[in-house]
């Protein structure tokens, strides 16, 4: 078995060959009809998942090492604009389509091929066709050319009559295209608008609201409205718009949004000392993930509510491991359960759910700073710069000295020139936020001295995380910042570096509905500007292989 899975995987290398020569023949087929390849996303992990599970089937297993991520301008999807594929990276993605491909061309799985070869032990070119572009359209998520069609099929033909085995030759030529440039990346072309300006074609349109909306590959209709056209008129856009957004789909969409916003991928790495807090654990931490999602999506998009009271609601969902973290009384079953706060247990919207407080902590001891610059960062696209590496913590990590709260040790470090100005811009947000522990737990004395959790932002005076959720909801900087960073995240942009004119439009929509998410999406990609693209530059105009790893085409 291992010999043949080696001999599997050198002779999957051969076919980074044909991926090149497909790369070209595409670069070729856009340049005939006056379009360009403008920009390139490598598929995140989940959308890589979604993507095969949709175009295969559920069944269908994904095993293997995906390249990590980076934060840009507070979103990983704006890093999937800028990042390439290591040789590393490379070799798990071959890996990869190997081991997709051969699921989907044996035995269990073949039922479901759109056709049945003449002869199982040798060549048929025209099923082989037929599949692959069965499977083609959806991998790319365009049509193939005939030269792509041609390519595969040629390589399959070959390794099919070499093995005397057709499913093996088709195989190979599934993987072909599995770990094609077209599919890795999200190939975002356009055409010429008049005016020297430039906006996405049909199936690029198709893509970037299927990945938003449904963090998933298009699915068979969106790709015929895209083939007729559709998506270029103001009424076939608003059409496939309405759908998408009614499907239930949408939760995974917009989930996919909200964890990367609100950093929520940052719970793997998250630990606190067993000595201090017996209590938490992995489960608490997957517990907490899920209630913070539960509630943003409750809110956007079950109640279509005003995305301000994300600040300030008390309404969350728990089950019995929370509700112990949460020190509750009340026995919950094992199912997800409605729950509302009481006005006087000083939780006020996400900010004081467990997922945000523990994640912005020490293992051991919270920490203001942490969850101030979080809160500037995520809800307010203000991110702080970071520290001088030669900076002096000790008077803010001593918790044996004469300075027994955080509030104290912080007001002296702050003291330092270099460090005051970022600490009192984000140091009062953390403060008020003291009332709770490094799990989320509600505390109101620290080393034996009660808390202070007054703060002054703005001239604005409040105390505790309830006086800070009602100032965030009614600071028009976080609705700002939530639009910006939708825009940004469906784009793959920089949040930083999106203007307000790019969503001046959207965003009165957005105001004018109460703050509702589902109006805000809606308006967004149904605006004139949404599909505009940059003109071609070189570096996305070259073959896509040129942007991976020297050995791609090798």
């Amino acid at each position: 078995m291992g010999r043949m899975r080696n001999l599997a995987i050198s002779l999957l290398s051969l076919t980074v060959l044909a991926s090149g020569a497909l790369a070209a023949d595409i670069t070729s087929a856009r340049s005939d009809t006056n379009s360009e390849v403008v920009s390139m996303r490598r598929l995140t992990q989940a959308e890589y998942r979604s993507s095969i599970a949709d175009i295969f089937g559920a069944e269908i297993e994904v095993r293997g090492f995906f390249e990590p991520t980076i934060r840009i301008g507070g979103l990983q999807a704006a890093s999937t604009s800028v990042l390439s594929v290591t040789p590393v990276g490379f070799e798990s993605l071959t890996k990869l389509a190997d081991n997709i491909a051969t699921q989907v061309t044996g035995e269990k799985y073949r039922a479901k091929l759109p056709c049945v070869p003449k002869s199982a032990k040798e060549p048929d070119d025209g099923c082989t066709a037929q599949v692959l572009s069965h499977y083609g359209r959806m991998l790319y998520r365009r049509p193939l050319t005939e030269d792509e069609i041609k390519s595969a099929v040629i390589l399959s033909h070959g390794l099919a009559k070499s093995q005397n085995d057709f499913y093996a030759g088709l195989r190979y030529g599934l993987a072909s295209l599995l770990q094609a440039p077209d599919f890795v990346f999200r190939m975002e072309t356009a055409v010429p608008a008049g005016d020297k300006q430039w906006a996405l074609e049909p199936y690029s349109r198709a893509t970037r609201l299927s990945y938003l909306m449904w963090d998933s590959t298009p699915d068979s209709e969106l790709l015929q409205a895209a083939e007729k056209g559709d998506l270029n008129t103001a009424a076939g856009l608003k059409k496939q718009v309405d759908r998408l957004m009614s499907s239930p789909r949408l939760e995974v969409g917009m989930q996919a949004f909200f964890n990367d916003m609100l950093e929520l991928d940052n719970f793997g790495t998250v630990s606190k000392d067993s000595i201090l807090y017996p209590k938490w654990s992995s489960g608490i931490a997957a517990s907490a993930k899920e209630e913070t999602l539960r509630t943003v999506i409750d809110l956007a998009l079950h109640t279509n509510g005003d995305m301000r009271d994300l600040m300030t609601t008390r309404k969350t969902f728990l089950n019995r491991s929370l509700a112990a973290d949460y020190q509750l009384p009340f026995q919950f079953e094992g199912k997800w359960m409605p729950y509302e706060f009481a006005p006087d247990s000083g939780r006020s919207g996400i900010l004081t759910q467990t997922s945000m407080l523990a994640m912005f902590s020490h293992p051991g001891r919270s920490s203001p700073t942490k969850r101030g610059v979080a809160v500037m960062d995520i809800f307010l696209c203000e991110p702080t710069p970071t520290p001088p590496a030669n900076v002096d913590f000790s008077v803010v990590n001593d918790t044996s000295g004469p300075l027994k709260t955080v509030r104290e040790r912080l007001m002296a470090h702050a003291n330092n020139s270099t460090c005051a100005s970022c600490h009192n811009h984000s140091d009062p947000i953390g403060l008020s936020l003291e009332g709770f522990d490094t799990i989320g737990q509600r505390r109101t004395m620290e080393n034996g001295k009660l808390i202070d959790l007054s703060a002054t932002i703005k001239g604005k005076r409040f105390a505790g995380a309830a006086g800070l959720g009602q100032f965030l909801h009614d600071d028009p900087k976080y609705t700002a910042c939530l639009a910006r960073k939708v825009y940004a995240y469906s784009r793959g942009a920089n949040s930083e570096d999106v203007p307000a004119s790019a969503l001046k439009t959207a965003y009165q929509a957005f105001a004018d509905s109460g703050f509702r998410m589902r109006s805000l999406l809606k308006s967004m990609v149904q605006d004139n500007d949404y599909f505009s693209a940059p003109p071609p530059s070189p570096e996305t105009t070259s073959s896509a292989p040129n942007v991976a790893p020297s050995n791609w085409n090798q």
